[in-house]
């Protein structure tokens, strides 16, 4: 009978626990969305700065990726190529519009999915605008994400549903 109230006790103790850690959990993956929508957001703030330097920082040092800028996966060492190839033309970055998609945390990786439309703006002042779907994934070293891997591409015309 001791042993059954006993092992009873533990048994509520645990259940208890578990419950008690789940909104923690909870807010900790909102918490963590909530930061990396943020450096999504400051990513896009970066280029329209021109800020190379917060760009690069953004960059897992074993970043590999593909944007559709690109005939070929890049490093981080050519991540700022399609940043420079335009301003190098005197062309100007523009911010349209920022659409999350969806967030996937699970521990220390997380996959960020959105489209982007911007615009670079010639000296004359002529732009074309484009919509990108960009996918990032991300991981957590200390307190801080880096991005390790992502793609992006044209957005389709007619998208199949």
């Amino acid at each position: 009978m001791r042993k059954s109230r006993l092992a009873q006790f533990f048994s509520i103790l645990f259940t208890l626990s578990v419950v008690i850690s789940l909104p923690g959990g909870v807010q900790a993956q909102e918490s963590d969305e909530q930061t990396l929508w943020k450096m999504e957001h400051l990513y896009w703030d970066y280029v329209q700065n021109n800020d190379l330097t917060a760009y690069r920082g953004l960059w897992h040092k074993d970043f590999v990726g593909w944007p559709s800028v690109s005939a070929t996966p890049v490093n981080k060492e050519h991540i700022t190529d399609w940043i420079t190839d335009q301003t190098g033309q005197g062309h100007t970055f523009k911010m349209v519009e920022f659409k999350p998609a969806s967030i996937h945390v699970n521990g220390d990786v997380a996959v960020t999915y959105y489209w982007v439309t911007y615009r670079w703006v010639n000296k004359d002042g002529g732009a074309t605008t484009r919509t990108i779907r960009v996918t990032h994934t991300l991981v957590r070293e200390g307190k801080d994400w880096h991005i390790l891997g992502g793609m992006s591409m044209p957005e389709a015309a007619n998208p199949q549903k």
